[in-house]
């Protein structure tokens, strides 16, 4: 298979995975989320968001390879490009699937060595997790209405490798609730994740009126849900998260 020269990435993490991998000069289209790293990114097309790209102006810069992913892109649009490029569709629900798409990226855009070199050392610091009890954790994502994550995610698969167990697992994908069920199952912590909703300080009065007895925590949700080549330095946060919190 030809290796590509011109590359769209509908997948903000990959967009950086593409950039930290060398390819930045391949990478002719992003959506307004892709923003790390700022300073390669800032000058390469925007294509549209990743729920509504513009299909037509994707088309019109003809590329080689399409970058997607099952959760963060709608099934329709991957379908309609499908049809005439070549989408290489990643599903990313744990750790080790987004270590599997490191790989086929690397492999996909002959640079199979520095993927391999990526994995290695993400895989060093999934080594490193501190030798700390469980702790229960309700991670919130979304207000107004309340949501969560299930099992399925690879919020939880994060959540679980260090030792935080995540107390809707019995549920899936990304279910609403309500504070008074939070309350209910008396986790240690309640993380209020950076994104997607913009959780700050200010919140959590409200959270903790219904869940006095936990500890609440503004998470930095690029170190929960972003994948790919920011899994390194997140990984390393979070161990020392970890200690800091226990």
């Amino acid at each position: 298979m030809k290796t590509p020269n011109r590359i769209i990435s509908l997948v903000p993490s990959l967009s950086e995975l593409i950039v930290d991998l060398g390819l930045t000069d391949k990478l002719i289209g992003r959506t307004r989320f892709c923003i790390h790293p700022t300073e390669s990114v800032s000058n390469i097309p925007v294509i549209g968001g990743t729920k509504n790209p513009d299909i037509e102006k994707i088309k019109s810069l003809k590329p080689d390879l399409i970058i997607a992913n099952k959760e963060e892109n709608r099934k329709e649009d991957i379908e309609a490009l499908t049809s005439e490029f070549d989408v290489l569709l990643t599903d990313i629900n744990t750790i080790e699937d987004a270590l599997i798409a490191i790989h086929d990226i690397g492999k996909r855009c002959d640079v199979a060595e520095k993927a391999q070199e990526l994995n290695a050392a993400i895989r060093k610091e999934l080594d490193q997790i501190p030798d700390e009890d469980t702790a229960t954790v309700a991670y919130l994502i979304w207000r107004n209405p309340w949501m969560t994550i299930g099992s399925d995610t690879y919020i939880h698969s994060v959540l679980s490798h260090w030792n935080l167990t995540n107390v809707f697992a019995d549920k899936k994908r990304y279910p609403q609730i309500k504070l008074s069920d939070i309350a209910k199952q008396k986790p240690d912590y309640v993380f209020l994740s950076s994104e997607p909703y913009p959780f700050k300080e200010k919140h959590f009065d409200e959270v903790a009126e219904q869940c006095p007895d936990s500890h609440i925590i503004l998470a930095d949700g690029e170190w929960f849900s972003w994948y790919g080549s920011r899994m390194l330095p997140s990984f390393k946060k979070l161990n020392v998260f970890r200690k800091a919190i226990s």
